[in-house]
């Protein structure tokens, strides 16, 4: 008995020591931050972009380009390679283009098998509502400009009855709390709730308009879950797939004020959480769920306390455990974009740093949309929509201001842990 206890003293004394060389190697790394632009500032509308580190230490990154959003035939999926140790990036090239249609708010991931995802909507009558989900994967995309992909299919989002129940359930819910409410997000609460009821009823309503913004997430390295949203509803859904895109299905949706554009974590007891921009009225706040059946279903939708003019945010985990959010830290504006860590699993948020922070009172930049990854070597990877709204800025061949461009920005968490040098 006194060998065990010793014994276990022992164990005890060298996780101990392991902990404490950890924090230390933490507390004492230098902090570094570097950032440049993908590609000059122009004209052309370059925004929604996403990130992913491949396996050999290559930096991909996809945006979509064009000139305009959803209104324009002109948008394809662009794209952008930093080999590993490289200081500038790759000529663009394009990664997806459906002549005649719009193909926008792109996102990526590389799964288990070491294989890269593209996924994107095409939007097939220039209004949200008409998105239609696709997806394209690539075992080669390390070499030089647009990955060669093998697989190219539509990402069937299909939703059973069980959603027009969930929608109805929901909003019977709303109408008991909210009866004295003057306002819903932009409509009155009665005719919002029966525009959203018959939307749910309505099988096309409910297989169209669904999009993505932020990753993937891949949960225990089995199952893929694909954050997704709707303009048309103005709330999320998750796309699930357990055989990498074999057969699909959809979790219950994520009814509430607005809450679109989800971002996942799996906490440490297993269950996931999932922040939200809001789209609603004010005051605004991103918005969170959970969920404790691996993403199948979700708590109802609540506001969180972190602030949110309307705009997409990324939540990650990282290696030691914290949290990091990149996210437009105001109610109103996108000339504020930070980064934030906790190290409580969100229940607060220590340690802030602005990558950008624009006061100009009338002529205030953009910078949104933001993608945020931890590299292999630990550090953090960002790439975001960096939009000028200056009077003054240089202008093109056609006398068109070169404002927009999208960023890269590479920084470590001791960085963000020092805040905003006055």
């Amino acid at each position: 008995m006194k060998k065990l206890v010793i014994f276990l003293a022992l164990i005890f004394v060298g996780v101990c020591s392991l902990l404490l060389a950890e924090s230390q190697a933490v507390s004492t790394a230098k902090p570094f931050y570097s950032s440049e632009f993908i590609f000059p500032l122009e004209h052309w509308h370059n925004h929604s972009s996403s990130i992913v580190e491949c396996p050999n230490g290559d930096l991909l990154v996809c945006w979509f380009n064009g000139s305009g959003e959803r209104q324009a035939d002109d948008v394809k999926v662009e794209g952008a390679r930093l080999k590993r140790g490289a200081k500038e990036w790759s000529p663009r090239f394009t990664m997806a283009d459906t002549p005649d249609y719009p193909d926008t708010n792109c996102t990526m991931f590389i799964d288990p098998q070491g294989k890269l995802w593209l996924m994107w909507p095409t939007i097939l009558a220039n209004e949200w509502h008409t998105a239609l989900m696709k997806y394209k994967i690539s075992t080669q995309y390390t070499g030089q400009g647009s990955p060669i992909w093998e697989t190219s299919e539509v990402l069937h989002v299909t939703p059973g009855q069980e959603f027009a129940d969930t929608v109805n359930r929901t909003l019977d819910e709303w109408e008991k709390q909210n009866a004295q409410s003057p306002e819903t997000p932009r409509e009155s609460l009665s005719a919002y709730s029966a525009r959203v009821r018959k939307m749910a009823a309505d099988k096309l309503s409910r297989r169209l308009g669904w999009m993505t913004r932020a990753h993937p997430f891949v949960l225990d390295n089995q199952r893929l879950i694909v954050p997704l949203y709707s303009d048309g509803f103005s709330f999320s859904l998750m796309a699930i797939t357990d055989d990498w895109g074999k057969t699909w299905k959809t979790s219950t949706p994520l009814v509430g004020g607005g809450n679109i554009q989800p971002s996942i974590v799996k906490r440490k007891d297993g269950s996931l959480y999932t922040l939200m921009r809001d789209n609603g009225p004010a005051p605004k706040r991103l918005h969170q769920s959970e969920s404790r059946d691996r993403g199948e279903t979700w708590s109802p939708v609540t506001d969180s306390n972190l602030p949110n003019p309307g705009s997409g945010a990324e939540l990650i985990t990282l290696k030691n455990g914290h949290w990091a959010l990149i996210y437009n830290d105001t109610e109103r504006g996108r000339h504020s974009l930070a980064v934030s860590i906790s190290d409580d699993e969100g229940r607060s948020w220590k340690w802030t740093r602005h990558l950008e922070l624009d006061s100009a009172p009338t002529e205030a930049g953009s910078f949104s949309y933001p993608s945020i990854i931890q590299a292999q070597d630990g550090s953090l990877h960002a790439s975001y929509s960096y939009h000028l709204n200056r009077s003054n800025l240089e202008k093109d061949a056609d006398g068109k201001p070169k404002r927009k461009s999208i960023k890269h920005a590479h920084f470590n968490q001791e960085w963000v842990m020092e805040g905003d040098k006055r």
